[in-house]
């Protein structure tokens, strides 16, 4: 067949060959008159990638396209339509695509809280719709999606910098925008990598004193370039997990209004001394999941500054279109390296992705030789 009945896309078959990608039919669900079709021109490879094909995060059964930082052109639009967006238009599309937009938490005031929805949220990828018919990511031709979940792309953004915005960006975005982050506010941002890279420029675009703390001496000058006023290097007396002694953290405690883990190995800190850091109160929230449960913790780790651990999931409608504009006003851009989508290609960039050889995210490219039409 071939669009608009299905698309194409580089797939994986399951968690034992995670790596290897076969061009493959897919099919969409069916067109409603609130959806609208993209034909991708770029796609961000994110960690959530690497998580769910490796296995990480739940088996699967394949075939399977991921991808959820899309940029695009929209090709064809819904008749119900309700956010403006036109066909031609350069649009994105993040890491949900459908909810039901009807219950308390889709519909609350002043916030929606449609990226928590329990009764119909679908993920872009590895999930299914209420009919039966599946979500299909953007390691693809085209993508699918309800217009609530379509954005249309500030001129000042380039497309391969602001693909990895759509899920990277407002994951790291909207616990900071929530938490009331701006002047006056002291912020720590725990790893120096594909979220946390973005959660420094945001937490400096928004005003806030920000500070990297990272296992990886050698990213002091990048973190400091991305907005740090300083440098914590967490791996001082490492005796080879990587957390250091602790004795790093002393100069620092009580100091921070929140500190926000955008790393994945959390399940290796000590994180009684990652609480120490906050000011009474304050959060220690994660927006890095990692594949292995947390370390034990004991109530008493919370008592001693009534520290809280929280985290998040993505960010909402409004909170995306805050996002976009603040990057297009402030100038906050993925630092990113790009790649021709093949198999060759996206094998390549989940497997550098695992093994975090990116400075820091990658963007694949080149669909329209891919996807020939």
């Amino acid at each position: 067949m071939g669009y608009p009945d299905t698309f194409e896309g580089f797939c994986v078959d399951g968690p034992a060959t995670w790596s290897t990608f076969k061009r493959a039919e897919l099919t969409p669900k069916p067109f409603g008159e609130r959806d609208i079709d993209v034909q991708i021109e770029a796609c961000g490879v994110c960690g959530s990638d690497v998580h769910t094909v490796t296995g990480g995060w739940g088996d699967y059964t394949g075939p399977l396209c991921v991808g959820h930082e899309v940029v695009g052109r929209a090709v064809r639009v819904g008749a119900g339509v309700r956010s403006g967006i036109q066909q031609g238009d350069r649009v994105g599309v993040g890491a949900q695509v459908h909810a039901c937009l009807r219950c308390r938490l889709c519909t609350a005031s002043p916030r929606t809280e449609e990226c928590y929805c329990p009764h119909e949220m679908v993920d872009t990828y590895n999930a299914q719709y209420p009919d039966g018919s599946w979500a299909h990511g953007g390691f693809a031709s085209h993508i699918r999606a309800h217009d609530f979940f379509v954005f249309k792309i500030p001129d000042a953004l380039e497309t391969t910098a602001v693909a990895p915005l759509l899920c990277a960006g407002i994951t790291t975005y909207a616990p900071l925008a929530r938490a009331g982050v701006g002047p006056g506010k002291r912020v720590g941002v725990v790893g120096v990598g594909g979220l946390g890279h973005l959660a420094l420029q945001w937490a400096r675009a928004l005003g806030a004193e920000t500070y990297a703390l990272t296992h990886s001496p050698g990213k002091a000058d990048d973190a400091r370039e991305l907005g740090a006023k300083d440098v914590i290097v967490t791996s001082i007396g490492d005796d080879g997990d990587g957390d250091g002694d602790g004795k790093w953290a002393e100069p620092w405690k009580y100091t921070f209004d929140l500190v926000l883990n955008c790393a994945d190995a959390t399940d290796k800190f000590d994180l009684p001394t990652y609480f120490s850091l906050l000011k009474p109160g304050c959060d220690f929230h994660m927006v890095g999941i990692p594949d292995r449960p947390l370390p034990e913790l004991s109530a008493g780790a919370f008592a001693a500054n009534g520290a809280k651990l929280t985290g998040s999931h993505l960010g909402n409608h409004q909170e995306m279109e805050d996002m976009l504009r603040l990057a297009a006003d402030k100038g906050v851009r993925a630092w990113v390296e790009t790649i021709d989508i093949s198999e060759k290609g996206c094998k390549e960039a989940v497997e550098r992705v695992k093994d975090n050889k990116v400075r820091y995210r990658f963007t694949m490219t080149g669909f329209d030789k891919a996807f020939k039409a």
